[in-house]
């Protein structure tokens, strides 16, 4: 891990924290506004081992059914072996790991499922240069597929990449592509989007403005899906096929998200880890759509595609 050296480790810390807390009360606030009805509500919370962090959750608004923004900075002695096993570097170092992560699931299956995360890690040892790195991305998870907000998602994602380099689009949606994959069912969770991690080999100031792009490029590429989409009609058929779908997005959270496992593994605040969770599922055995139908259809889009 080729890491370049932090001028100012506090002061990065803290450049860094503000700006998550700011995206936070931003993208709720956005989200509020595309609601038109429902409010979050905050629940702050102390981890007895370090750090905290405050819960957002937005629940039976007019648009967005339950849906939640998470800020946590949360701090440690030592790694959890799940996090060593893989960097052995990281052994003995104390540890920092702070980000905005959010996930809102609407009520009309015609509105995606979206998920968004940015963060930041900093692993320290007395004597040693600090191990730091920046991850995150976000990523639409579509019931009923429709070309332009697939089209629009992505632009966005590609448009924000850009000024970072020609490859960093092509790269980290191919990773979105490849992270976001149940194996047990042998399709993609949806779309995709963007997706990094270990993000140090530029300097900071530029690994940190890639961040801030990413947090901000969200609300650009989900508003305005959920503008178009908000005041179709919709039955009961579309409703239990909503549900039954976020039954896979519960499976992938479960059995392949990194934060959870270390969140989990970190004695995280178990609401908050698991606020990803819709507020209501199904599971059907053997389920198959019907030839030719819009649900059927879906299946076509669960596979890395050139937007």
């Amino acid at each position: 891990m080729n890491v370049t050296p932090l001028k100012d480790t506090p002061q990065a810390i803290e450049s860094v924290k503000a700006f998550l807390l700011a995206l936070q009360d931003s993208i709720c606030h956005t989200l509020e506004l595309a609601d038109g009805k429902g409010h979050f509500v905050e629940d702050a919370w102390q981890r007895e081992e370090g750090g905290g962090g405050r819960s957002r959750v937005i629940k039976n608004g007019a648009v967005i059914e339950q849906g939640g923004v998470n800020f946590s900075h949360v701090s440690g002695a030592q790694m959890p072996a799940s996090a060593t096993a893989s960097r052995p570097e990281l052994a003995g170092r104390s540890f920092q790991a702070m980000g905005v992560s959010l996930v809102i699931h609407p009520r009309n299956p015609y509105i995606p499922t979206s998920h968004a995360n940015v963060r930041f890690f900093i692993a320290e040892k007395e004597g040693e240069t600090p191990i730091w790195w920046f991850g995150g991305g976000f990523d639409l998870t579509p019931f009923y597929p429709f070309k332009e907000d697939a089209q629009h998602w992505h632009n966005t994602a590609k448009k924000l990449c850009k000024p970072f380099g020609e490859n960093v689009y092509a790269e980290h949606k191919k990773w979105c592509d490849e992270y976001f994959y149940l194996k047990h069912r042998n399709e993609t969770r949806g779309v995709g989007g963007l997706f990094f991690d270990d993000l140090n080999q530029w300097d900071f100031e530029q690994c940190f403005a890639y961040i801030q792009a990413v947090g901000n490029g969200y609300l650009d590429a989900y508003v305005p899906i959920i503008e178009r989409r908000k005041n179709m009609a919709y039955g009961e058929r579309e409703r239990q096929f909503q549900l039954y779908r976020r039954g896979r997005y519960v499976e992938f959270n479960l059995v392949y998200d990194r934060g959870t496992l270390f969140g989990l593994q970190t004695g995280g605040r178990t609401e908050s880890i698991l606020m990803s969770m819709p507020p209501m599922a199904r599971w059907e055995y053997c389920y198959e759509a019907p030839a030719g139908s819009p649900e059927a259809k879906l299946q076509e889009w669960l596979t890395p595609t050139d937007w």
